[in-house]
């Protein structure tokens, strides 16, 4: 089947379809942002951590070369060992000295992954591909809108840096030969102070740099995951399933339904109605329920079902507006009624019983029998 035409993508990416991508750890991704965090924390580096580190690196080393002479290094398996035990002293005093360098650049490089606001890890990235060696994906990637981008963005970079080292640079030199009293131990401070003020300026130069790279490499993501209608149609079917599976299965349970509301509703002894969009049927056998228990109920042509069924079995149909919409709303089918609805209940159950045994009496207040439909 012939690749789809980018064209016939005019949709926005799902959500399924966006979490396919990072699945396969497909997510926009910025380099400028490392590039930042690292002359940051080159930054913080040399103007906070340098101070310190730097003796502790010299005296690891200076013990060392005072130590030399002194160091007895032995023959054949003795020798390894002792050299073993000098180098490992020196590398646990050079470790203990640039930790702090190295923690530092490490949470400058999670700082730059976190910030892009996606995050994830994938197999999938570093899985062997054809395509990746392919010479065709290589020359197509080459003259791409975002190589093409790159390419202006490094350009305009490593012109915009050296023009920032070059005049901070020219400023220290001019210091240097306009001072006349200039002493060679002040030459540290100030290549300190000169490297600081290039990466500071550098970073600040980077940090739009990278939101811009950000936001564009996010827009080409989203650009690369559209997708076509017939691909919305189909993962739609995906995940809800075939519309027409859908109606036969709501046809299936309507229908079900049906029946069970044709086998319960003759076993009701009242039926109460709104009097035409709800309808709760209610059954009462003294010795068998403790409570009135609601066999059935419904709204508009359910209600309307459940009032043909009742007819149909003498099942008395009783008027009470506000007592139907409330058992509707908290009484579940094959439950009792609540509590607070037993005793307005009681008084229709006992309303509809003297019906039946020929004593003609005032229904309870709000409620009126029904003997015809609307």
């Amino acid at each position: 089947m012939s690749e789809e035409d980018k064209s016939n993508k005019t949709e926005d990416p799902t959500e399924g379809k966006l979490r396919k991508a990072r699945q396969k750890g497909d997510v926009p991704s910025s380099r400028e942002t490392g590039n930042m965090t690292t002359v940051f924390s080159l930054f913080v580096l040399a103007v906070f951590m340098y101070p310190s580190m730097a003796p502790q690196m010299t005296d690891a080393l200076k013990s060392i070369f005072q130590s030399a002479g002194q160091i007895n290094i032995g023959e054949g398996s003795r020798g390894l060992r002792d050299v073993g035990w000098v180098a490992g002293d020196m590398g646990a005093r050079l470790a203990t000295a640039v930790a702090p360098a190295f923690l530092i650049m490490v949470l400058a490089a999670l700082f730059g992954v976190l910030i892009q606001g996606e995050t994830v890890v994938s197999l999938e990235r570093i899985r062997p591909k054809l395509s990746k060696i392919s010479p065709l994906s290589g020359i197509k990637k080459i003259f791409s809108a975002d190589s093409f981008v790159e390419f202006l963005r490094n350009v305009t970079k490593v012109m915009v840096v050296g023009i920032i080292t070059v005049v901070i640079t020219r400023k220290a030199v001019e210091q240097i030969w306009a001072g006349p009293g200039f002493i060679p131990e002040e030459l540290p401070t100030l290549i300190r102070h000169t490297v600081s003020s290039v990466l500071i300026a550098t970073t600040v130069f980077l940090v739009p740099v990278a939101i811009g790279d950000i936001l564009w490499k996010r827009s080409q993501w989203l650009k690369k995951q559209r997708m076509s209608l017939r691909e919305v149609r189909d993962e739609f079917k995906e995940q809800e399933g075939d519309p027409q599976m859908k109606a036969r299965r709501a046809s299936i349970q309507r229908e079900r339904a049906r029946q069970r509301i044709a086998v319960a509703v003759p076993t009701a002894s009242v039926i109460l109605t709104n009097p035409t969009h709800f309808a709760v049927a209610l059954r009462y056998e003294p010795g068998r329920d403790q409570a009135p228990v609601c066999v059935a109920k419904g709204t508009d042509l359910v209600a309307k079902n459940i009032r043909k069924i009742g007819r149909e079995n003498e099942v008395p149909i009783v008027e009470n507006r506000p007592l139907a919409r409330a058992l509707h709303s908290t009484v579940e089918v094959d439950d009792a009624i609540p509590v607070e609805h037993w005793q307005a209940v009681a008084e229709i159950i006992g309303y509809v019983m003297d019906l039946q045994r020929n004593i003609q009496r005032e229904p309870p207040a709000g409620s009126s029998l029904r003997d015809e439909d609307s």
